[in-house]
């Protein structure tokens, strides 16, 4: 479970007689990570279920490995970051939400396989650990997971001084979810003349970031007011990651969805030609929908070639739907009744 990284970085300081060196004194404070613990440990036993056996605090976390309704069930697991979108969380003092921008990632990840989130492991690593900062964190992942069904059952905080620029800190994290092994989506079934269908994302998401902060914050300022709604650049920015897994997850079991594509970093076309046959390609109509008018400015302002920008980003799709094409438009009509709006935005074609 949750557990406090008391190594430090090494920093030279040496001791004698007259000069008695403390941990605390080479940067380590274990009296706030314990801090950070309490104020945590309700939070995060929110997000527990009837499978997770263990309390907070042990050295590893249990969970019951019993799955209603599965017959053959088959753990999907992936690891992620934010990547330098914790640039903006730094500048703007904003940590409430970049919790629940990992676990929305990493929850999309496995549901384009076909599965459901089981339970999520974080890590956090600053160099001088701000327990007001750290809690606010944490506490995105609790929002993440309890959003998902998810729980969340473990973590480490790691305070290394000397790693991190000040009041900086990295964070990533691992799900864990689980399929029936006859319900696997992995883009086997995909034929020529599928339907590729577009869930609009909510601004970049976790991608991109490096670009768009070296185009965007050259000309502008993250307080920049960018629409008539009184919004910022960064509150743009910093838009939640989100996730698909309520809208589609129940879909699984009523249509027959061929593969999925979380659009992440390599764009629309890049991630999409990872769960298509090798034979296969998708074939975007890149008129089907209109970009986000952050993407518009981005491309406007770093005069960023369209190749880069559909390398890049994801231009306003965050996941796509492969269907067959006569069930197109009972997949469309399920989403609209999600609150979704869904577009077709291509095909399958050979390559």
């Amino acid at each position: 479970m949750w557990s406090w990284e008391t190594s430090n970085n090494g920093s030279g300081n040496t001791s004698d007689a007259t000069d008695v060196e403390t941990y605390k004194k080479s940067g380590v404070d274990i009296d706030v990570g314990e801090d950070l613990l309490r104020r945590i440990k309700g939070p995060v036993r929110s997000t527990f279920n009837k499978n997770v056996l263990a309390d907070i605090g042990l050295f590893g976390a249990l969970y019951r490995a019993k799955f209603d309704g599965v017959q053959k069930p088959v753990l999907v697991s992936s690891v992620d970051g934010v990547g330098t979108k914790l640039k903006i969380a730094f500048a703007l003092n904003r940590h409430d939400t970049i919790g629940q921008d990992l676990v929305n990632h990493c929850v999309n990840d496995i549901l384009v396989c076909g599965a459901r989130p089981l339970f999520f492991m974080d890590y956090f690593a600053t160099g001088k650990l701000s327990a007001d900062v750290a809690e606010r964190v944490i506490k995105g992942f609790v929002k993440g997971c309890r959003e998902n069904d998810c729980a969340l059952i473990g973590g480490e905080t790691a305070e290394m001084p000397g790693m991190y620029l000040s009041g900086e800190y990295d964070i990533a994290g691992t799900i864990v979810g689980v399929v029936d092994a006859r319900k696997i989506i992995d883009g086997r079934k995909v034929r020529k003349g599928d339907v590729l269908i577009g869930i609009p994302s909510n601004g970049l998401h976790t991608n991109g970031y490096s670009l768009a902060r070296k185009v965007l914050l050259e000309k502008y300022s993250l307080h920049t007011n960018v629409d008539k709604k009184g919004k910022t650049l960064g509150d743009d920015l910093l838009a939640v990651h989100r996730s698909y897994f309520k809208a589609v997850y129940p879909l699984l079991s009523r249509f027959e969805i061929k593969a999925m594509s979380h659009v992440t970093g390599g764009g629309i076309e890049g991630n999409t030609l990872r769960v298509v046959p090798k034979s296969l390609k998708p074939k975007i109509d890149w008129h089907a929908w209109e970009r986000p008018a952050l993407f518009r400015l981005l491309q406007k302002t770093g005069n960023v070639p369209e190749e880069d920008m559909r390398r890049t980003f994801n231009l306003g799709v965050g996941l796509i739907l492969i269907v067959p094409a006569s069930k197109a438009d009972h997949i469309m009509s399920a989403l609209q009744k999600k609150r979704e709006k869904p577009f077709v935005m291509g095909e399958i074609a050979k390559r």
